[in-house]
C-alpha cells in the first residue's frame, strides 16, 4: 500500500484511474472474520455515486464504499511471470480463434462475429433461414444447435467502430438471423484484457454462463513425460476417433471446427480387439503455439498414464514442426486437470468468460454448461462434480441436440485437455 512521507497510509486513485489496475486495502465488513482491513487487487471498472467496483482476476466484481477506504495505488497491469512462455493476450486470443474456427464469420470493426450452425436442408437462403414451411435442421426451443459456444461467440479484440450499444444491437440481430443466441467472449485477469467490457456487459443486463482459464506451458517437457508409444497420429478424426470422442452424433458442421486449424493432427491409442480407442487427443500446431484439445480416455483405462502418452506423441509432432509453446483450457472447478496441467508445467495466463444476451433462457442453443472441449485428467485424482457436469458420466443428448452430450473434460471420471466446451 501507498505510505506517505510521514507513515501513513494513503489513497492515491482517483475516478480518473477507471480502466488500471489497483491495489486497495479498506476497511473489514461488519461482521466479518475480525481482520480490521481487507485487500483488493483488479482493474477499476468504474467510481460513481460513492461506490467503486473492481473486477478480479477471475472475473469476479467487488462493491466498495468509498467511505471504507484506507489505502490505494495504481499497480503494474499484470505481475510478472515466474515461469513458461511469454505471451501478450491478444495474441494468445488470436492463437485460440484459428485453433477452433467457425464456419462463418463476419467482421464488425476490429470484432469478429462467429457461427457454426448446421444449415437446414434445401436452404439457400443465409445460414439460419429455413426454406418456407421448414424446421431450421437442429434447432432447439426455437434457437438453433451451434456447435460450442466459442464458435458461436463475439471475439471482440479492439473497437468495434460503433457505440457499444448500438454494437451490441449488431451483434444480436446477426446471431438472430441465424437462429441462435448471442454471446459475446470477454477476458479477465492479464495485460489487456477486457476488465471494463465485462462490466458495462453485465451492467446491461448480459449473464455470465461460463468462466474457463487458458493455461501456458513450454512444449518440450510435455514430449519428454512418456515416451507416446502406441499412439497413432492422422490428419483426420476418422470413425474410430469419434466413438471415443465425447460430443456423441458429431455433425458436419461440429467436424468442419474439429478439423479446422492451421495444422491439426488427431491422436489416437486404438483400443483392444478394434473396439473404440482407449484415448484420443487434438493438437493444433500454429507458429510457435500447439494447442491440445479433446483429450479423452475409456473410463475403464484411467489411471494408466494414457493421456499423458497423448499429449506426450502430439507434443513430439508439435516439436518436430517448430513449435515451442503450449497452450490449453481449463475450468475452474476441475481440480483433476488442473493437477495434471500444473505436473506438467502448465500455469494460467487469464480467465475467459461467455456472456448471455438479456432475455434468453439459458441453454438456448447447443451448448453444454461448460463449453470447453478440454478432456478431464484421466492421469489425475477423480473429481466429483453433479451430473450434467463435464465431470459427471456422459448422459444421453436430447434429441436434436447431438452436440449436448456432457464433456469428460480436463475438468469425472477423470480425461484431459481443453478445446471446444467455452
Amino acid at each position: 500500500m501507498e505510505i506517505s512521507a510521514t507513515g501513513r497510509l494513503e489513497v492515491r486513485i482517483t475516478a480518473a484511474d477507471v480502466g488500471k489496475r489497483v491495489s486497495i486495502r479498506r476497511l473489514g465488513e461488519p461482521g466479518g472474520t475480525g481482520e480490521r482491513f481487507t485487500d483488493t487487487v483488479g482493474v477499476l471498472t468504474s467510481w460513481n455515486d460513492g461506490v467503486l467496483l473492481i473486477t478480479r482476476r477471475s472475473g469476479e466484481t467487488v462493491r466498495i464504499a468509498e467511505s471504507t477506504l484506507v489505502a490505494g495505488k495504481v499497480v503494474p497491469a499484470a505481475p510478472a511471470r515466474r515461469r513458461g512462455p511469454a505471451a501478450t493476450y491478444e495474441e494468445l486470443a488470436r492463437v485460440a480463434a484459428r485453433a477452433w474456427r467457425p464456419v462463418e464469420s463476419e467482421r464488425l470493426g476490429e470484432w469478429e462475429l462467429r457461427a457454426a450452425v448446421q444449415r437446414a436442408p434445401h436452404d439457400g437462403g443465409p445460414p439460419g433461414r429455413s426454406a418456407p414451411g421448414e424446421r431450421p435442421c437442429g434447432v432447439v426451443a426455437g434457437r438453433r444447435a451451434g456447435f460450442t459456444r466459442r464458435a458461436n461467440s463475439v471475439l471482440p479484440l479492439g473497437d468495434p467502430g460503433l457505440p457499444l450499444d448500438e454494437a451490441l444491437a449488431a451483434v444480436r440481430r446477426w446471431y438472430g438471423e441465424r437462429g441462435l443466441p448471442a454471446y459475446v467472449q470477454a477476458t479477465t485477469g492479464a495485460e489487456g484484457t477486457q476488465e471494463l467490457l465485462c462490466a458495462e456487459l453485465e451492467r446491461r443486463g448480459w449473464v455470465r454462463e461460463v468462466t474457463a482459464e487458458l493455461w501456458i506451458g513450454a512444449l518440450a517437457p510435455v514430449a519428454d513425460r512418456a515416451e507416446g508409444s502406441g499412439v497413432v497420429l492422422s490428419r483426420t478424426a476418422d470413425e474410430a476417433w469419434l466413438a471415443r470422442y465425447q460430443r456423441k452424433g458429431v455433425s458436419e458442421v461440429a467436424l468442419k471446427v474439429l478439423a479446422g486449424g492451421p495444422s491439426v493432427w488427431f491422436a489416437t491409442v486404438p483400443g483392444e480387439g478394434g473396439g473404440a480407442p482407449a484415448a484420443i487427443g487434438r493438437c493444433v500446431v500454429d507458429g510457435r503455439w500447439a494447442s491440445f484439445a479433446a483429450v479423452e480416455v475409456d473410463p475403464a483405462q484411467r489411471r494408466r498414464g494414457l493421456a499423458t502418452t497423448v499429449m506426450a506423441a502430439l507434443a513430439r509432432r508439435a516439436l518436430e514442426e517448430g513449435a515451442s509453446a503450449a497452450w490449453l483450457q481449463v475450468e475452474t472447478d476441475n481440480a483433476g486437470a488442473r493437477t495434471l496441467y500444473t505436473g506438467m508445467g502448465f500455469t494460467a495466463h487469464h480467465a475467459y468468460h461467455h456472456y448471455r444476451e438479456p432475455h434468453t433462457a439459458p441453454g438456448t442453443g447447443a451448448y453444454t454448461a461448460s463449453d470447453t472441449d478440454s478432456g478431464t485428467a484421466p492421469d489425475a485424482p477423480p473429481a466429483t462434480a453433479p451430473e450434467g457436469r463435464p465431470d459427471a458420466p456422459p448422459a444421453t443428448a436430447p434429441e436434436g441436440r447431438p452436440d449436448t452430450t456432457p464433456e469428460a473434460r480436463p475438468e469425472a471420471a477423470p480425461r484431459t485437455s481443453g478445446a471446444g466446451r467455452s
